[in-house]
């Protein structure tokens, strides 16, 4: 399999290539030439362990390592240990909220209590692989509004040939976030806290991966989720959901908290694949530029000064990454049009598709909803009223959209984010209690904790990196 970018100045290039890549050249997103169909795989892959079908459904895309090097490296990044629960995904019913009707999609029983370790355990074995195979080093520069920094720092400290810069939001992450990555004292780690908000973490990212030299120079690269290799992950707890929700072969609907945008991809590109999916539920906070454009066909990112701090903080998102992605599928596969629709987005600050809209659920199964702060708590306390499960903000923000779709006959599957623990504030607000955490995390505030404060200010971060990279 080969990738091409959505903006079309790129060569095709095999899956290593992008996975060392990151951004596209041009400043475009890899997305591959064309995606296989796994219908006729799917009985067949109904009774694989995660690691098993890990491999499969991964090795669809990875063509280029070899078949029993991806066996290992799945079971390397999925195994229990690394995860809490044998099942690394189980599904959790919630009975009694929302008619019955919704099942959480396990996706935080990684090491740091959230779903981006789902893709970036993955990610730190496929990585020092390739590097190793290749004898190169990697700097990977990336951005976090909370659990995308924790995650990729748990799965790359102390892998050889590879060193992660990763830019947060100075202070606007929940204390248990920023103890995570912040405690880490591995020399291959270096947290950056930016003045700003995530989106501004982002565009610094953008701007300096957009220097080609500079990335050249340095071997910079990527595991934010324009790194297709993190949504290829992200795709596999789609089917593995589907099988687990309804062997029989009939739809599923999945209800994904978005920021970013690259969850959903992952549901998309799986829907595309063939996998019998009824909707793709976006829900967003107080943020919700990708709603609007859901419910209405214009893209309007907001600047940060109009970027709302919420309790569901790892979606304070308005420019959502991974988008483009999808786009280019909306257009056609045209790279001509997403470089124009990007292009006016740069001069007029947003772009209508509003003549699309029609296609958006009829052709691509989406549907959208936002979530405020009263929602989230009075979610919260319903789940927990209702099945006796506390469920994360983020995660309420989900479930809350998600009741407004729930159809007969087709299991609702709640993506969730993130275990409790990590904003606890907002669950003592919701129902009175402090959410119980892993033993070994229950003085994780109280490490000494290691981090460079910086205004917003590319220039800056380019020398930190020119001073400690290797």
């Amino acid at each position: 399999m080969k990738y091409l970018s959505t903006r079309g100045g790129m060569v095709p290039q095999s899956f290593s290539d992008v996975l060392l890549e990151g951004l596209a050249p041009d400043g475009g997103l890899a997305m591959p030439e064309t995606l296989p169909d796994i219908r006729p795989h799917l009985s067949a892959w109904a009774s694989l362990g995660y690691a098993e079908l890990a491999a499969e459904v991964l090795g669809l895309f990875a063509d280029d390592i070899p078949s029993a090097d991806l066996r290992r490296l799945t079971a390397d990044a999925y195994r229990e240990g690394v995860f809490s629960s044998a099942a690394i995904v189980p599904l959790k019913p919630l009975p009694g909220y929302a008619g019955g009707g919704l099942t959480l999609l396990g996706l935080s029983e990684g090491p740091t209590l959230a779903f981006k370790d789902m893709a970036m355990q993955f990610l730190g074995q496929v990585f020092e692989y390739v590097l190793g195979q290749r004898g190169q080093q990697i700097n990977i520069l990336g951005a976090t509004s909370g659990d995308t920094g924790s995650a990729a720092e748990y799965a790359l400290r102390g892998k050889r040939n590879v060193a992660v810069y990763m830019l947060s939001p100075h202070g606007l992450m929940s204390p248990f976030q920023r103890a995570q990555m912040y405690s880490l004292q591995d020399a291959n780690i270096h947290n950056i806290a930016v003045h700003g908000m995530f989106d501004d973490c982002q565009d610094i990212v953008k701007q300096l991966a957009g220097d080609l030299d500079f990335r050249r120079r340095y071997q910079i690269g990527a595991v934010n989720s324009i790194n297709w290799a993190r949504i290829a992950a992200q795709v596999v707890y789609y089917i593995h959901g589907w099988l687990r929700a309804n062997v029989a072969g009939g739809e599923v609907s999945f209800a994904v908290p978005s920021g970013n945008f690259g969850n959903i991809l992952a549901g998309h590109i799986a829907r595309s694949m063939g996998l019998p999916i009824r909707r793709l539920v976006l829900a967003t906070n107080e943020n919700n530029v990708l709603e609007e454009f859901f419910r209405t066909g214009i893209y309007r990112p907001r600047a940060s000064a109009q970027t709302y701090v919420t309790s569901s903080p790892s979606m304070d998102i308005s420019k959502a990454s991974n988008f483009e992605r999808f786009v280019y599928d909306l257009v056609g596969r045209d790279p001509e049009r997403v470089r124009a629709l990007w292009a006016q987005l740069a001069a007029e600050g947003q772009f209508d598709l509003s003549a699309e809209q029609p296609r958006f659920e009829r052709e691509f199964g989406f549907v959208s909803g936002s979530s405020s702060h009263q929602d989230r708590l009075e979610t919260i306390r319903a789940v927990h009223a209702a099945s006796g499960v506390v469920i994360d903000p983020h995660t309420a923000d989900a479930a809350k959209v998600a009741a407004s779709h729930v159809e007969a006959g087709v299991p609702m599957l709640v993506l969730e984010t993130a275990l409790p623990a990590k904003f606890s504030a907002t669950i003592v607000e919701a129902i009175g209690i402090e959410p119980a955490r892993p033993a070994a995390l229950a003085e994780l505030e109280q490490l000494p904790q290691r981090v460079e404060v910086m205004n917003n200010d590319a220039q800056a971060v380019r020398r930190y990196i020119e001073a400690h990279a290797g």
